[in-house]
């Protein structure tokens, strides 16, 4: 799903605030201060530019997303079962006009899909001509790292909803056209490094299973790029700020935090970085990522990382 609002680009800045905990964490050692540090950096496009998808030019996810999109633009509808091609409420331009894409479902239809499940296999029991992971490709390499990684969690990875049970199910083309739906791979030991180490025997079985219906359309939200400027302000812009409309002192605060992309206090928080934060909508000590910043003409992505003492 394209993130809404509050939930615009959960995944950018994702490395930066990894590197803001390990930083928080070597400050604070033994320290009972919480440590709060604000993360800017600019997006170099213009916010209209940022808001449109495109397509990535991979076969796994591109090839289905781009055969959707011609499908559905300006006003048709493409059905597919079990997944979906392109991610909900994504901003699309098609001949000067600004469309959104909604999923309804209509319907369910029994399907033959394969499923591929692995069962794990000793390390001193691991064959000569097991197969390292990373020699296959990109379709194959992912099912089996997650069908790893939900063994290795108990179920308790973050992509496990991905799986129906214990098995994931081949739907998109390129998955279908892989090794695991040719069977050239079922009953094969696959590991996950050289020394053969995590490795699993795969299972791949044709069933039969219901599968839902999901019908994607282009819904018009502009007829004009100004329009939708307004548009993408409206749902994708959480903060919108100018000069003017902070203390000096909050001011020198952000042009810090933008200067060096990281501002941090400990302890209680200054009345300069209170204000900014308030206008920045941060409220509270929770850590909050992947929002955007429209500041004197100029984007930003911000995020808030909170350390908390043990």
């Amino acid at each position: 799903m394209v993130p809404t609002r509050r939930r615009a680009l959960q995944t950018v800045g994702a490395t930066a605030l990894a590197a803001l905990a390990g930083c928080a964490t070597d400050r604070i050692g033994g320290d009972s201060k919480p440590e709060y540090s604000l993360y800017v950096e600019p997006v170099d496009v213009s916010p209209v530019e940022h808001a449109l998808y495109t397509p990535d030019d991979d076969p796994l996810f591109g090839a289905p997303a781009r055969t959707a999109l011609d499908a559905i633009l300006p006003s048709g509808r493409h059905t597919t079962y079990g997944y979906r091609p392109l991610p909900e409420d994504a901003y699309l331009s098609h001949e000067g006009t600004y469309y959104q894409t909604a999923y309804v479902v209509t319907g369910r239809k029994l399907t033959q899909r394969h499923l591929v499940r692995v069962d794990t296999v000793p390390r001193e029991s691991v064959p000569d001509d097991a197969v390292l992971v990373d020699t296959l490709d990109r379709p194959t390499a992912r099912v089996v790292k997650i069908l790893h990684s939900y063994t290795q969690t108990n179920g308790e990875t973050s992509t496990a909803d991905l799986l129906r049970d214990d098995a994931y199910v081949l739907r998109r083309p390129a998955e279908r056209e892989s090794r695991l739906a040719t069977g050239e791979l079922s009953g094969r030991v696959v590991t996950m490094t050289d020394s053969g180490a995590w490795a699993y025997r795969i299972r791949v079985d044709r069933e039969r299973i219901v599968e839902t219906a999901h019908t994607a359309l282009a819904i018009e939200v502009a007829s004009d790029r100004e329009t939708f400027r307004e548009v993408v302000f409206g749902s994708r812009i959480d903060a919108e700020l100018d000069a003017s409309g902070l203390s000096a002192s909050a001011r020198d605060v952000l042009t810090q935090a933008i200067t060096r992309e990281t501002y941090t206090e400990s302890g209680s928080r200054s009345a300069a970085f209170e204000e900014l934060l308030r206008a920045l909508g941060v409220r509270g000590d929770d850590s909050v990522s992947g929002r955007l910043l429209w500041y004197d003409g100029s984007l930003y992505r911000y995020a808030l990382y909170v350390s908390s003492p043990d």
